[in-house]
């Protein structure tokens, strides 16, 4: 990147402009895609390769350019006195994983190395390994899984952690769903049309909440603009796949109107039945859309903008004859309303000030059959009103701090089962937090830290589950409120090696409170095939997490590693006691309990360029899960396996690329998993091999790409161990999958 200074004067905020063009060619580049993280303001280059980013306050920045086929570029931009005119030039590239951004804080970037714990995917990866759900689009990343039961319901488990330790958003707010609570629950957001994903570790992921020791997943949509686009802009997707005949499109468009941008989001999916090499999965078909429209109003102090979202899906879930022999139809409707604004500060302390609003209306529906009259018959029903808001302050330099944000986050949710003995509920939590960076020479360091309360709070005083006190099956206790306050913090260090070379490690303190599910839960839940018990004397979760990751790059060749290791003082978890419940004998108890445990692996990626359009990558990824154990008085303490943690895995793929065409072939090994927690099976190893392709090419005024997927190809079968239903039936068979997105 270069930069000129057009005219001088002072003022409060500032603009970037310019033209992206091909470092080879000369030619223009358009729809590349730039980003000022900081402030999250974006803009897409047009037809002509121009761009246009305004309402900037003074100060200095990360602007990211990224477009598919192009070596990511990021630089440094400090605005004092002028604005500034930018001319881009992008390199093409063939390695794949430089689509995957890890933001570092050199003066220059170029590529992906792997200088922060945080990381965004787009572009070629995301086009590539775009699924049906975001755990499926995420689940080819090194350390990432795909808890799933069935064919909808899918939720990405980080190094063996999931649920509601891995927070999933979208453009920065909570989705507002169950999804946390079980295998059978849906996550409301479609990756369909992300601009981005970003995944926040460390001390970013504090301004989120202290629960994400596993990570913070935020799907990058905007539907709230923060610029205003220079002219229409969207992309129309349409993509199908064999193995379930199914189809989705969508489409997402960007409207300038005076002082106004327009954003409009429309998609759908549709799917039947899931094949696997030994037939067909019956009840794991889906009917998903999720539309929303936004309007921002735009004016030199900032923005002010709301959005309105509306999520419905019906999907079903495979029989079980331990649980629902004709399985479970599930009904889920969420309706989503958000305001935000920004506004700039034209002094030497703060950039800019944000609040956010957000209000989730979510209904799930699980139906068990029809009665003799052929009305649907509802086994368990559930309601939750979400309300969040957020303040954050951003700031300039202030002594040895480079940059860094405080906040306020609030969040209440209003919880309400039916068709269970499961009492309302409510949870108020606030916290508030600092995330600080600075530089020491070639040292970078990010610290934050951040303070909670929750309380949680239901009108039953009655004994808590008294048929299980009676029969001796499950301890019991009485209803109660309980509050909590925890001080939470993290740490990174990030060294630059010099050479390609940089060396890294994250500290965290994480805390989270028990969800209500696991304080209050009460009930059969046959789409789980399970009865669910809570403990209203649990204590909150605590833990260390610890890693240490290193990378190197060269223009040819790359390869990053971690170690980690988290340390739990009290692991909340359903354990499955092993007995019948006495008034569900079909179903096995599930109990939500606290132990000590320790989750502890690496994992790994190398990625070379040979000869001048082929590259070879590989990536391996490692967890084990422990929790100790004493006997019923308390005595004899042991270790076991903890339950649902993922085998050892490793992927290898060659690829092929030149002007706009991609394709290759990719291998996937997964090793037999027998450490497994108690009343869990094992599941074997496996190998699969896929095949893609892609290909790219520009029209007048339209970007076309074209991406085929062939996935196990031999039509292997194999047992995903984080799926609820692996015990009955494989994953899925042979699948040919095609998108076609058109960007204009």
């Amino acid at each position: 990147m270069m930069a000129s200074i057009p005219s001088l004067g002072q003022s409060s905020t500032f603009s970037i402009s310019g033209t992206i063009f091909d470092d080879e060619s000369g030619e223009t580049i358009p729809f590349a895609y730039l980003h000022l993280e900081e402030l999250n303001r974006t803009a897409v280059s047009t037809v002509d390769g121009e761009f246009d980013i305004k309402n900037i306050p003074g100060g200095t920045y990360t602007l990211t350019a990224h477009r598919i086929g192009y070596r990511t570029q990021s630089q440094k931009i400090t605005f004092e006195n002028a604005d500034l005119k930018l001319n881009i030039r992008l390199k093409v590239s063939v390695l794949s994983s430089e689509a995957i951004e890890v933001v570092g804080k050199s003066e220059e970037l170029t590529g992906s190395g792997l200088e922060h714990a945080s990381k965004n995917i787009f572009g070629s990866d995301l086009r590539r390994n775009l699924g049906a759900t975001l755990s499926s689009t995420l689940s080819n990343l090194p350390g990432f899984d795909e808890r799933s039961n069935g064919a909808a319901p899918g939720r990405p488990v980080i190094r063996g952690l999931g649920d509601e330790r891995v927070m999933i958003l979208q453009d920065g707010i909570n989705s507002g769903d169950v999804s946390a609570q079980s295998a059978d629950h849906s996550v409301t957001i479609d990756p369909a049309s992300a601009t981005e994903i970003e995944v926040a570790r460390g001390p970013a992921a504090l301004a989120y909440g202290a629960n994400a020791i596993g990570g913070v997943i935020n799907v990058v949509k905007n539907q709230v603009q923060t610029t205003l686009p220079q002219q229409i802009t969207g992309s129309v997707s349409l993509t199908g796949q064999t193995v379930n005949t199914s189809a989705s499109t969508a489409l997402n468009v960007s409207v300038p109107v005076g002082s106004f941008a327009i954003q409009a989001d429309l998609n759908g999916r549709y799917g039947l039945n899931t094949q696997t090499p030994l037939g067909e999965i019956k009840n794991t078909y889906y009917e998903t859309t999720n539309n929303s429209l936004g309007v921002s109003y735009i004016r030199p102090w900032g923005y002010a903008g709301a959005s309105s979202s509306i999520y419905f899906s019906n999907y079903g879930i495979p029989p079980d004859p331990n649980g629902h022999q004709n399985g479970v139809d599930i009904e889920v409707r969420k309706y989503q309303y958000d305001i935000r604004t920004d506004i700039i500060r034209s002094n030497k302390i703060l950039k800019v000030v944000e609040l956010d609003a957000s209000f989730k209306d979510y209904n799930h529906k699980e139906i068990e059959g029809n009665d003799s009259q052929g009305q649907a018959v509802v086994g368990t029903e559930f309601d939750l009103l979400t309300t969040n808001l957020n303040l954050r302050a951003k700031h300039n330099e202030i002594s040895v701090f480079s940059s860094g944000s405080i906040g306020l986050s609030s969040e209440f949710e209003d919880y309400s089962v039916f068709g269970a003995n499961t009492p309302p509920s409510n949870r108020f939590s606030i916290g508030a937090y600092a995330i600080e960076e600075a530089d020491f020479g070639l040292l970078h360091i990010e610290a934050g830290t951040r303070l909670d309360y929750v309380q949680a709070s239901t009108p039953n005083r009655n004994l808590f589950y008294p048929t299980g006190a009676r029969n001796g099956s499950i301890d019991s206790t009485f209803y109660k409120d309980r509050d909590f306050l925890a001080l939470s913090g993290s740490i990174t260090l990030i060294f630059d090696l010099g050479k390609g070379y940089s060396i890294g490690s994250t500290i965290l303190r994480s805390f989270r409170a028990p969800s209500l599910e696991e304080l209050y839960s009460e009930g059969p839940h046959l789409a789980s095939y399970s009865f669910e018990v809570g403990n209203p004397d649990l204590e909150p979760e605590r833990a260390w997490a610890k890693e240490i990751f290193l990378g190197y790059q060269t223009s040819r060749f790359k390869i990053n590693g971690a170690l980690f290791h988290n340390g739990f003082d009290n692991y909340l978890y359903a354990r499955n006691t092993g007995s019948q419940n006495v008034q569900r004998p079909d179903l096995q108890n599930y109990q939500f309990v606290g132990t000590e445990a320790q989750l502890y692996g690496f994992e790994s990626s190398l990625e070379y360029q040979f000869l001048q359009n082929w590259v070879f990558d590989v990536s391996a990824s490692f967890t084990i899960g422990r929790q100790d154990t004493v006997d019923a008085n308390g005595n004899n303490p042991g270790n076991r396996p903890l339950p649902q943690i993922p085998p050892f895995k490793a992927k290898a793929s060659i690829k092929y690329s030149k002007d706009g065409f991609e394709a290759g072939t990719r291998f996937k090994y997964a090793a037999k998993q027998d450490r497994t927690g108690e009343f869990e099976n094992p599941t074997e190893s496996y190998f699969l091999t896929d095949l893609f392709a892609q290909y790219r090419f520009n029209t007048k005024k339209l970007l076309h790409t074209v991406s085929l997927n062939l996935n196990n190809l031999l039509n292997e079968e194999y047992y995903n161990h984080l799926s609820r239903i692996k015990d009955l039936r494989p994953e899925p068979g042979r699948n040919f999958t095609i998108l076609y997105r058109i960007y204009f």
